[in-house]
């Protein structure tokens, strides 16, 4: 009886310490981020990735996605909720929080992007070289840009003076500051209140690249979108996906490696092959509903960037080294988009699509 209970006891504890070792080694990872399930990054990238983690990790990383600002706050309070543990990674703009990634804000500059792929490669090289203290406080997985950003406006845009006076939304301090040197009247809004305050007349139109206007219907909310000629587009904005760096240091060795194989240019190729393949269908289902797609012509596109000039003086001035950053980025971006279009894989989405018209 003695021995039979003495079994007993063993073999219960002995299970006790297993399930504690188990959950000493596993983990729940919540992410959030500001966009429905259904939009580009979320589903393309967020979810892939969680999965990949999962099955790498054998089940001892679990991923849970929350869109849609679920677990609370607002979109420019994404960062500090990586930061601070509320949860454990995030996916955000990094413009949103004005003058707080200075040098990261080189890549939002306008005219010096080109497409989703090769200006995020150049973004994460960019990061790892020169901006790595700008997210301190944070485990830093991947950065990203979307594809080239255009004009979505009520009323057609065929020169730059048609701009004047037009209520534009900008989705940071270096766009807002564009759209006031091109002569339109800046907005600044999240991209979620996009299709509200255009429905409701509060702005004419908004600044977002073709794979954005899928989730915010935008094709359908206005009929006119006014891109530009050339290799480079009209701008970008720089994205980032982030983990709460306690929450990284708490893990095994073994955890960290996968977490680490799904980083880095991996993880901000990813996204911006995303982008680039979004952008295409939604540049295809404007085409579809019959829309005034308009790609400006070089001379009228050359008075656009001149207009913008000042713009890269102003952010270059503002600062001790900018010039040597605003360099860096363009001779990376020119790397990386030489190397997808030596590579031919597709994924550069042309400002200029064969089904525009020129103006």
């Amino acid at each position: 009886m003695l021995k039979t209970i003495f079994k007993a006891a063993l073999a219960g504890a002995i299970c006790v310490a297993a399930a504690g070792h188990a959950s000493a080694q596993d983990v729940t990872l919540r992410v959030h981020q500001m966009l429905p399930p259904q939009a580009t990054i979320p589903h393309d990238v967020l979810e892939p990735w969680g999965e990949a983690v999962e099955k790498q990790s054998e089940g001892r990383i679990n991923v849970e996605l929350y869109p849609s600002m679920q677990l609370g706050g607002t979109p420019p309070e994404l960062f500090d909720q990586a930061r601070d543990g509320v949860v454990d990674v995030v996916w955000t703009v990094l413009g949103y929080t004005p003058g707080r990634f200075p040098k990261a804000e080189t890549f939002e500059l306008p005219f010096i992007m080109t497409d989703a792929v090769s200006t995020s490669k150049a973004f994460q090289e960019f990061v790892e070289t020169n901006a790595m203290d700008e997210f301190s406080g944070v485990h830093l997985l991947a950065v990203h840009t979307h594809g080239p950003g255009l004009f979505h406006t009520k009323q057609p845009i065929a020169k730059l003076e048609d701009l004047q006076g037009m209520k534009i939304r900008g989705g940071s301090r270096v766009i807002n500051e564009l759209l006031t040197k091109l002569g339109a009247t800046p907005v600044g809004l999240p991209v979620p209140a996009v299709a509200e305050a255009l429905s409701k007349g509060v702005i004419d139109g908004t600044t977002i690249p073709w794979e954005v206007t899928l989730p915010l219907r935008v094709s359908e909310l206005v009929t006119n979108h006014t891109g530009f000629s050339g290799e480079n587009g009209l701008y970008t904005q720089t994205f980032a996906i982030a983990m709460n760096q306690a929450t990284y240091d708490g893990l095994p060795d073994d955890l960290k490696a996968v977490i680490d194989a799904n980083s880095g240019m991996k993880l901000a190729t990813m996204a911006g092959e995303a982008m680039a393949r979004q952008d295409a269908v939604g540049l295809k289902k404007a085409e579809d509903a019959g829309n005034d797609i308009v790609t400006l012509g070089d001379e009228e596109t050359q008075r656009f960037k001149d207009a913008s000039q000042t713009v890269i003086a102003e952010w270059v001035a503002q600062g001790e080294g900018r010039q040597a950053l605003l360099d860096d980025a363009k001779a990376l971006i020119a790397k990386y988009t030489a190397e997808t279009a030596k590579g031919g894989d597709g994924m550069a989405t042309d400002t200029a699509p064969a089904a525009a018209k020129s103006q």
